[in-house]
């Protein structure tokens, strides 16, 4: 049986950062769990990375962060693939790059090109597209040792990703969920999901695959 291919392209949040411990392990994360729930039909591939964002290399955790940069080369070596999911944007709105929800979304809306251009399933369609909205970041970050990175205003931004990624994904015709009506982010350090955040999450991302492919 052929099995469906899903890729999971994210940052710190898909990588399964514990905000008050070592990363979650396969039993908990929100891909592996995705996995569990969809059964032998599909693949879940992860590919989450702490800081990564869609847009810059950052100037002061290093380099390899890019997410326009790894896309490409990412998608090729996971060929074929039947639907990619994006969630990125948290870490595009720290202090340092100074990113409107706007901006982020344009950005975005390059990811999902680069998405068409480069990542095709067994039949050599365009493999489909899931933005996911992330969870805005709380303020308690402000009171964490992430307080110099992140800020008020990116508090602020994260709010309004939501409405400007579903105008991006109906503009596109990309498939949308927002993980707010799932889970948020941690009240421990403001940005990263919980242990029921990942499980209400990967229950919420099922039930949107699961309606994607119905009709095939």
């Amino acid at each position: 049986m052929n099995k469906r291919r899903i890729l999971c392209f994210g940052d710190s949040n898909t990588y399964g950062t514990n905000p008050v411990g070592p990363r979650y392990g396969e039993d908990a994360r929100w891909p592996t769990l995705l996995q569990m729930l969809l059964g032998e039909g599909f693949r879940v591939l992860e590919e989450g990375f702490g800081g990564r964002t869609i847009a810059f290399d950052d100037p002061v955790e290093g380099g390899y962060k890019s997410g326009m940069q790894y896309l490409p080369p990412c998608l090729m070596s996971h060929d074929p693939l039947d639907l990619v999911i994006v969630m990125l944007g948290t870490n595009d709105t720290k202090q340092r790059f100074a990113m409107s929800a706007p901006a982020i979304a344009q950005a975005l809306a390059h990811l999902v090109r680069l998405c068409r251009l480069y990542a095709a399933d067994a039949r050599g369609e365009p493999a489909r597209v899931l933005i996911i909205s992330p969870p805005p970041v709380r303020r308690e970050v402000l009171k964490t040792r992430m307080a110099g990175t992140f800020d008020t205003r990116s508090v602020e931004v994260s709010e309004h990703l939501a409405e400007e990624y579903l105008r991006i994904a109906k503009l596109m015709r990309c498939e949308y969920v927002n993980a707010a009506d799932f889970c948020r982010a941690s009240e421990e350090d403001g940005v990263h999901l919980t242990a029921e955040g990942h499980r209400a999450l990967a229950r919420g991302i099922a039930g949107k695959i699961w309606e994607i492919f119905k009709e095939e």
